[in-house]
């Protein structure tokens, strides 16, 4: 289940991603240099769209990600983890 979510979240985000980037900036900026002062007819509706699909899928990660993190398989209280390093120095004349 936690890969399933994690690669959800990983979707999710690149959808994310991308709607922003097709989005028109509303600030001033460089932007606003180069566009045009007048807008067609329907504009309007996609950028509604695009805002509400940014919100949704802003919102659907924050919940995935909390979701994620609960599903995270944890460390039974039995298990204990192996040593990287050896515990004991050799002895002075053996190597």
């Amino acid at each position: 289940m936690y890969t399933f979510l994690s690669v959800l979240i990983i979707v999710i985000s690149i959808l994310l991603i991308l709607i922003v980037l097709v989005q028109n900036s509303k600030g001033g900026g460089l932007a606003s240099n180069f566009g045009q002062g007048n807008q067609v007819m329907g504009v309007k509706k996609t950028a509604d769209f695009l805002e509400k699909a940014t919100w949704a899928l802003a919102i659907t990660l924050l919940v995935v990600c909390l979701v994620a993190s609960m599903a995270m398989p944890s460390r039974q209280s039995g298990e204990t983890l192996k040593p990287t390093a050896p515990t004991e120095l050799p002895a002075q004349g053996q190597q």
